[in-house]
């Protein structure tokens, strides 16, 4: 990769937020395998695009994106479980889990919190 390459992806990494594919495809006019380097740049590891779905390397959905710009991110602790998640209209959850997978806490942008430690 080129350095005036290098430094257009950097750039792109440190400017884009979501919806990540509208603006990788509208304001930036990435390609398919562009949008990989970008994305796991953002995400600082290997993933995959299907569908207009991003995944880690666990195949664990972290992102999504419809074609009206609605998204949604979600981030898994090193088990599996689903411990945050957010969308494009300001919702959000955090979640934690005990050693045996079981949900502990629930906290999300309603105020509703569920505290089971």
């Amino acid at each position: 990769m080129n350095k005036k390459y290098q430094r257009y992806i950097d750039y792109i990494i440190k400017d884009i937020k979501p919806p990540y594919f509208i603006s990788m495809r509208d304001h930036y006019g990435l390609k398919q395998d562009e949008c990989v380097l970008v994305l796991s740049k953002v995400y600082n590891e290997s993933v995959t695009i299907k569908s207009n779905r991003v995944y880690d390397s666990n195949g664990n959905t972290i992102y999504f994106e419809n074609n009206n710009g609605y998204w949604s991110k979600l981030e898994y602790d090193s088990n599996g479980n689903k411990i945050y998640w957010e969308n494009s209209n300001g919702f959000w959850e955090k979640r934690e889990y005990d050693a045996n997978g079981n949900e502990i806490y629930h906290e999300d942008s309603d105020g509703v919190i569920i505290d089971r430690r």
